[in-house]
């Protein structure tokens, strides 16, 4: 699992340095044709991270469950984040994927019920496989974080 771990960090870092480059504005924008914006996206992640591998386990998430009912699929933007909302989203990118991991090694997921995910309709059985899930899901988001920030830097 520690391929998967070393995945999982970098992949929370290609997410970090658009906080670090993108003005509040350009994080906000939702272009036409899209029904989110790029900071959406990314606490997104985050939200389903949390979901998937705390609720799921049984384990107390990371986050607030407001926070998972801001960013949970189905949601959009509500309202403009501000520069304290970039800058916890910012801490939990970082924060919840090295807790994942010592949480994971102290085998605090012991309790993963099967689930089955709308995005790919593929059932989960473990928390290994919950694992390899999130860093699909990631990378799928990824994807459209590059594509909005196409629309947001025109």
């Amino acid at each position: 699992m520690n391929f998967t771990f070393e995945v999982f960090e970098k992949t929370r870092g290609f997410f970090k340095i658009f906080l670090d480059q993108l003005s509040l504005d350009e994080l906000n924008k939702i272009p036409s044709g899209y029904n989110n914006n790029i900071i959406w996206n990314i606490a997104h992640i985050i939200a389903t991270e949390q979901v998937l591998i705390y609720k799921l386990s049984g384990v107390p998430m990371l986050v607030s469950d407001d926070f998972v009912n801001a960013y949970k699929k189905g949601s959009k933007p509500e309202a403009d984040v501000t520069q304290e909302d970039v800058n916890l989203i910012k801490e939990l990118l970082t924060e919840t994927a090295k807790q994942t991991k010592i949480n994971y090694d102290n085998n605090a997921f012991v309790n993963f019920p099967e689930y089955t995910p709308e995005t790919t309709g593929t059932t989960i059985h473990d928390i290994d496989e919950a694992l390899t899930f999130v860093l699909f899901h990631e990378g799928l988001h990824l994807g459209i974080v590059k594509s909005l920030l196409k629309s947001v830097k025109l």
